[in-house]
């Protein structure tokens, strides 16, 4: 599968991938927030999205409940990983 990264200026980044079913499927990460918008193709209008905004431990929880269990931040600056 293949996720889109188009870095937003001022914003953050939005992350896309296209389902099986030919949905559209993202993530919007705002720089320096505590938000993640969530959002999905709207079926009747190709140029219209429906949407959620989580906070960052809303956004893991819904990974968690989405099967991924290890959620791990790693420092943007010279972070070590382990």
């Amino acid at each position: 599968m293949q996720i889109e990264r188009t870095p937003l200026p001022g914003i953050g980044v939005r992350l896309t991938f296209t389902t099986a079913q030919g949905r559209r499927v993202g993530v919007v990460a705002y720089r320096g927030q505590d938000r993640r918008d969530v959002f999905h193709d709207d079926l009747s209008d190709p140029d219209n999205t429906c949407g959620l905004r989580l906070t960052r431990s809303e956004a893991a929880a819904l990974a968690h409940l989405l099967g991924l269990l290890d959620v791990v931040d790693v420092p943007a600056s010279g972070g070590q990983r382990r």
